[in-house]
């Protein structure tokens, strides 16, 4: 294995041992696939709804954040981190029940700013919401 692929596995590994984060948890969001270029999450729509019964446009947003910073963080790689400076979503269609998975794919990775496109779909593979997540990049401070 070469060196800048035994990094982006232990980036890999890191990320997954470090989870999606205290939201994302407490949204039961699953990571199915992390890597370059694609991050791929599902997300139940029980317990993250609004008081009609359909899925949150919070949680889709929190979704699309979650992804788009995960892949941010797969870009920038070790001893850099991403922190969400925009985030935008348009929601098409409701879900009331079953799994919504998002997949985030990159629009532009640069040394410092990277933006993200994320779809998230239902059950039927219907599109519920469009978004897209600019991420700064930054360096880890050494504290």
């Amino acid at each position: 294995m070469s060196q800048s692929a035994e990094g982006h596995a232990a980036l890999l590994r890191e990320l997954a041992g470090a989870g999606a984060g205290a939201l994302a948890e407490r949204m039961q969001i699953v990571v199915t696939e992390a890597g370059p270029g694609r991050v791929v999450a599902t997300m139940p729509v029980e317990g993250n709804t609004q008081p009609y019964g359909l899925l949150h446009g919070g949680a889709n947003a929190v979704l699309a954040e979650s992804l788009g910073s995960i892949a941010g963080g797969i870009h920038a790689g070790p001893g850099r981190m991403v922190v969400g400076v925009d985030l935008s979503c348009t929601h098409h269609r409701g879900a009331r029940s079953g799994l919504v998975t998002g997949v985030a794919t990159p629009l532009h990775e640069g040394q410092t700013v990277a933006t993200y496109s994320i779809t998230i779909t239902d059950d039927g593979g219907h599109l519920l919401c469009t978004a897209r997540l600019t991420c700064l990049i930054r360096k880890l401070s050494g504290g």
